[in-house]
Parts: C-alpha cells; structure tokens; sequence
C-alpha cells in the first residue's frame, strides 16, 4: 500500500504509540545553525558537523567534545544573504581514509552555487583556500538551493539541486533539460582534476542537454541519502503550498527518471493554472507524501533521513527515518517492493529529557549507522535504545 493521504495514516498512529524502545542523547551543543552531520565510511568515533555559515567541526562520538580547530573554515566564501544560502552540503571521498579527499556544496559570495574539492592531508584540518572548484551553476533567487551530495554505491558523486527558487519555478529549471536546476547530477570525480561524466548517463552524447543530469523535475530536494545495505536512494523533496514528499528509487534503476515539478506537486497536479499538468514521460511518483499542516501527521517542509542500518537501535531496523523542520515531528516507514507501510510516530519518545528538538535541519549518519539528529537552534543529538 502506498500511503499518501492522512487517513491512511490513522490506524499506524496507535502501534506508534505503544514503541517504547528509541530515545536520544544530547551528543554536543552550542553550534551554529548546524544543517548536517555525517562521516567517512571507515572512520569510526567521529561525526563531522557543519555548520550553514561555513565551518566544520569533528566531535569525538565517545567523549562528546569538538575539534580544537575547525576540519574546515570557509566562512569569507560563503553567503549567508538568504535563509536557505550559505554551506549546504559535504560528501567524502570513498577513499579518505587514505587520499583525504572531500567535497563540498556551498553558495559563493554573488550567491551561486558551488561544488568544491577539498584535500585534508591530515584528515583533521584543511587549507581554506586549497579548493578546486569542480562545478558552479547560476541560482537566479536565494532560496530552493538544495546542497546535498554523496556517492553512491556505483562510486559516482550524485548532486541534488534545488529549481532555482521562487514560487512556481517560473522559469520552469525543474523539466528544462538544459538547466543544472531541479536536478539529480551524477559525476566521475575519480580523476586528479575536475570530472568526467559517466558513458552511462542517461543524457550523455545528446544534442542541447547537460550530460551531468541523472534525473530531474525536483523542487528542492533537502536531504537524500543512500540505503547503505541495499544502495536503494531516498529523497525528501520539500514542496509548495499543500503537499511534502518522499522519493524513492532503487538501486540499479537507470536514469532519465522525472520526479515531476513543476507540473505536479507530490502526487497531483499542482492547481496553479497553466503549470501543472498530467504526469510526464519517465514519472516517477513519490513513495509517500503528508499534507501541509501542524497536525501529528502533517509538516511544511520535509527533511530527508536514512535507513537505519546501525547495530544499537533494534526498534528501527530497516526503518527509513525522516522528519518535518517546520512542525517538527519524527516518523519512520518501512519499505517493501517499492512500497511504504507501518508509519510511527516517534516525536514524542525522541525528545531529549528537560528539552525539545525544534528545527531539524538534517538527519546524520556515522561510520557504523547509527543515526543522529541536528537541531538548527544549535544541538546535535544521537538517537539511542532506551
């Protein structure tokens, strides 16, 4: 069954209250506007968080205190004009542990965005000014940004971008082909210098289209991730004025896919006269959308999780997670052919004793996938068994 309307959701709410078994724990506070957490997949201990202006700390996962110095520092690079600028995503190479290499998503200071490469030499700090720009692309508004990046199993580095911003995508990015904007990208980063595009891009070799583009038809794509068993990718794709979606795609499908904006919103046309329409060649609906509201079931912005694949967390497993930073509530479903089921609440058992999670900004995942949670307001929180 493919949930995407509240009454659907209604008997799920009653098994959620009865989970008994998640909780959270205050790993650090005091950040700034932190918007991500995450690390390389073989160094354990460690959770890089970064924070929206333009700096990045380590925290040492069993002490809970922060780098001395700061992994990276580009604040002088970064804009912060808009709510939704500034430094917006990070992904590490597969091999870091060794080539110390990353990347980094950011808005420059004119507001464009930038994709970045990075070298830590010493896996601690990094030269600020040591960054090669691999990729940067025109934003024509200060919202809708998107930022995240990360590799996929294919060892490719996959780019979600936001339509550009406004209302209505009025220059239409989201299905213009010819446009980095409202787009999934897919690149070969392996070489010593820029990129390559990889021969099996779904657009590679045709006449009047970005060879980069993997999917498209996104309006602001906030928080991907990649289901580390099964590399399954998940979207949380934040929407206009009624619905919020979540994306899925699994692992092995080939690109060219068309998530829909801006001729719909979430799963029905979106009713501005003259932009929505029917579904496009190569649709692909969303596995579950909630509609807009402050209700126990509703939100007005999605914010992308994971699959939980840790070790600590029974309760979760194979539960992708996921949230609303405006209402902010705390769900996870379970995905089966496709499909999505057993909606739960968890908001209620994951709120920290004596405080509340107010505006969660990202979801984290560490080298062993256990999950964590960054509030914008300035903690980072761990989910735990209780």
């Amino acid at each position: 069954m493919r949930i995407s309307r509240t009454l659907s959701i209604a008997p799920f709410l009653l098994a959620s209250q009865l989970h008994a078994g998640v909780g959270t724990e205050l790993l650090y506070k005091g950040l700034e506007r932190p918007v991500w957490a995450g690390a390389p997949a073989s160094v354990k201990g460690k959770l890089w968080v970064m924070e929206q202006a333009g700096t990045v700390w380590i925290i040492d996962l069993r002490t809970g205190e922060k780098s001395e110095k700061p992994f990276l520092k580009i604040e002088d690079k970064v804009t912060r004009k808009s709510n939704e600028q500034g430094l917006l995503g990070l992904a590490f190479a597969p091999d870091f542990e060794k080539s110390g290499k990353y990347y980094v998503s950011y808005n420059e200071k004119g507001g464009d965005t930038r994709i970045v490469r990075y070298l830590s030499k010493d896996k601690q700090t990094t030269d600020p000014d040591s960054g090669e720009i691999i990729l940067e692309y025109k934003q024509p508004f200060g919202n809708h940004n998107g930022g995240w990046l990360d590799f996929g199993p294919d060892g490719l580095l996959y780019i979600a971008t936001g339509d550009g911003g406004s209302g209505n995508d009025p220059k239409n990015f989201a299905q213009d082909l010819s446009s980095h904007l409202g787009k999934l990208l897919r690149l070969d980063v392996s070489g010593e210098k820029g990129y390559t595009v990889p021969k099996d891009n779904a657009f590679a070799g045709k006449s009047g289209v970005l060879p980069e583009i993997h999917a498209y038809g996104l309006r602001n794509p906030w928080r991907c991730s990649f289901d580390r068993e099964t590399g399954d990718f998940w979207i949380g794709d934040v929407g206009q004025n009624a619905w919020e979606e979540i994306n899925f795609v699994k692992n092995g499908k080939a690109g060219g896919m068309n998530f829909g904006w801006r001729l719909r919103e979430a799963d029905v046309e979106t009713p501005t006269k003259g932009i929505g329409g029917k579904k496009p060649k190569e649709n692909v609906e969303p596995v579950y959308v909630y509609k807009h509201g402050s209700g126990a079931t509703e939100g007005l912005s999605v914010t992308g999780g994971y699959v939980y694949r840790g070790s600590k967390v029974s309760d979760l497993k194979g539960r992708y997670v996921f949230a609303d930073y405006q209402n902010p509530r705390i769900w996870s479903v379970v995905e089966k052919g496709g499909e999505v089921s057993d909606f739960t609440d968890h908001t209620s058992e994951l709120q920290p004793k004596g405080g509340r999670i107010n505006l969660i900004s990202s979801f984290g995942e560490d080298a062993e996938g256990e999950l964590y949670i960054t509030d914008l307001s300035g903690p980072v929180y761990r989910i735990v068994a209780k």
